[in-house]
């Protein structure tokens, strides 16, 4: 519980951004992520109905208000979050951890290495699977890149999740990155349907 306790100070006081690493993509590889930060269609909730999407995103917003005060931003914010993790076969708590430790949810935020937003992408994946100019301070290109490049470090892992967090921070190998975004996620971001609210 001690550990517990020092990680969620860590992660609400900073950002734990690391160093996304460039690797060489095949060219079958690279398209098919390019393809996959290119879909233009408006982020939604996915859920199997609406009573479930508006329960997820009313507990949800309960628990980011301290961070994102203004109710549009953060709506907009959850449901973009929610789209974009669920078109990634993504958790979507999981993804909320995850900007927690990458960035604290500071729209703006640069690291040292120069990963940028929320979910911390480094500028060299839009030279390698985007469009020139796309913005990574834009709420949905950084959503979507993010996703995208964790779905694809977790396809090269084969699942192994601790491992694709290692490799999305630049940590791989390294305890510290995975058990942050961990216990962020089973902490402060835990979420089950049958219990919110209650």
């Amino acid at each position: 519980m001690r550990i517990l306790t020092f990680f969620l100070l860590i992660l609400s006081s900073s950002a734990y951004a690391g160093n996304q690493a460039y690797e060489a993509l095949s060219a079958a590889v690279r398209a098919l992520l390019q393809q996959s930060v290119s879909d233009q269609s408006s982020p939604h909730l996915v859920f199997d109905n609406t009573a479930e999407g508006e329960a997820w995103l009313s507990e949800m917003s309960r628990r980011l208000e301290r961070k994102m005060p203004d109710r549009q931003t953060r709506t907009d914010f959850l449901k973009t979050v929610q789209y974009e993790a669920s078109r990634a076969g993504l958790d979507s708590q999981l993804v909320l951890a995850l900007i927690q430790v990458e960035s604290n949810f500071r729209k703006y935020a640069v690291s040292n290495a120069g990963a940028r937003g929320y979910m911390q992408v480094m500028p060299f994946w839009v030279d390698e699977i985007g469009t020139r100019g796309q913005d990574l301070f834009q709420l949905r290109t950084n959503l979507r890149y993010g996703c995208t490049i964790l779905r694809y470090y977790l396809d090269i892992e084969k699942g192994d999740l601790s491992r694709a967090l290692g490799r999305y921070n630049g940590s791989l190998g390294q305890p510290g990155y995975p058990a942050l975004v961990s216990a962020a996620w089973r902490g402060p971001w835990a979420y089950r349907q049958d219990v919110a609210g209650r």
